[in-house]
């Protein structure tokens, strides 16, 4: 006879095999994702009263009578010893499922994640934004918790998060790290921020920007003496201060502009690239420092111009994401064919390719 199908043994070796995500799903074999590719298990089609008995072995206690009468529900479990998930509770086609988000215990350091060096000056900034954007899965979360760490080690402040769910979690060192969970601690992101000004933060970090709401909270709270970390899904730079200026009344962007080009610090935009010959992926990085000539920029509405500065500057720690394609390619990590397949601007990462633009230095010194 066939073993039943265990959620909690299915993680612990999803986990050993170093998976990233899970997938559960009723009248499908279990799928994982490991660097970046879904792949499916050896493992039965699932029973819809499998899964039903896997997610109610998991589930909070608080929330068990209710979870198999919602649409979707996020939630975080831990297999002790093992890692912490963060799980979202779906449905398709009207059955249940589960997509699953493995949390290590470890926070990674940022030469381990293979991040520009001069991501850790970003953190001394006493106020201001700070913003780490990207797809889903690139790596955001880990990037702001290995931020969050150095600060954690290095300084003595008190870093407030705001999450839904939380993630990764911290044990206070030279610094008091406060973690509120939405709808646990605290009942929004704009809650969360209105109370955290009130808890004698030096920094605060927002899980995800999501709306007007939020953003506004957010520039309130950095134009208050606090740095603000947080997260947005967006491709780059230009593609992040369009997104933010566009949660807005056309009316009021002018002013939100101007608000941001004085709290915006730095955008960091991850894209993750998977070398074929090395068996992992590689993060590429563009960095846009907000610099004199940037806030000009975004004040007058030119997010051309900052592209262009960003691809061509080669003294404010900027470096584009075609650059860092092309360090990764210089430093042995990815092919040019892995970069080309990656990047968003083709013709332009030939040029650098074919030495057209010179000059940048390696920040992964």
């Amino acid at each position: 006879m066939e073993e039943n199908f265990s959620i909690v043994k299915f993680l612990k070796e999803a986990v050993a095999f170093k998976a990233s995500d899970e997938h559960i799903m009723v009248g499908q074999s279990p799928y994982i994702r490991k660097n970046g590719f879904i792949i499916k298990t050896s493992l039965k089609p699932l029973t819809k009263e499998e899964v039903d008995s896997a997610i109610l072995e998991i589930v909070p206690t608080a929330i068990r009578d209710e979870i198999l009468t919602q649409c979707d529900v996020d939630f975080v479990y831990e297999i002790k010893g093992v890692s912490r998930f963060r799980i979202n509770y779906n449905r398709q086609l009207g059955q249940p499922g589960l997509v699953i988000r493995n949390i290590p215990y470890k926070v990674p350091e940022l030469e381990e994640l293979a991040l520009p060096n001069m991501l850790s000056s970003l953190v001394n900034h006493q106020n201001g934004i700070i913003l780490v954007t990207g797809p889903t899965g690139c790596g955001k979360s880990t990037t702001i918790a290995s931020l969050i760490n150095l600060i954690n080690t290095k300084t003595s402040k008190h870093v407030v998060t705001i999450e839904d769910p939380i993630e990764y979690v911290f044990e206070c060192n030279k610094s008091i790290v406060s973690q509120r969970q939405i709808g646990i601690d605290t009942t929004s992101f704009e809650d969360g921020i209105k109370y955290a000004l009130r808890q004698d933060p030096d920094v605060i970090f927002i899980g995800e920007i999501r709306d007007k709401d939020t953003m506004s909270a957010a520039l309130k709270a950095s134009e208050t003496g606090h740095l603000v970390l947080s997260t947005l899904h967006t491709n780059d730079a230009v593609q992040t201060i369009n997104r933010i200026v566009n949660l807005f009344e056309e009316s009021n962007r002018y002013l939100i502009r101007k608000q941001l080009a004085e709290t915006l610090r730095a955008t960091i935009a991850q894209k993750l690239v998977y070398s074929e010959k090395l068996k992992k992926r590689f993060p590429a990085c563009e960095v846009m420092v907000v610099t004199p000539t940037i806030k000009d920029y975004l004040i007058k509405d030119n997010p051309e111009e900052i592209y262009t500065l960003l691809r061509d500057n080669t003294v404010d720690d900027m470096i584009s994401m075609n650059m860092s394609f092309a360090m990764l390619v210089e430093n042995g990590c990815i092919t040019e064919e892995e970069a080309l397949a990656a990047s968003n601007d083709v013709p332009e990462l030939e040029k650098i390719f074919r030495g057209v633009y010179q000059g940048t230095k390696s920040y992964y010194e």
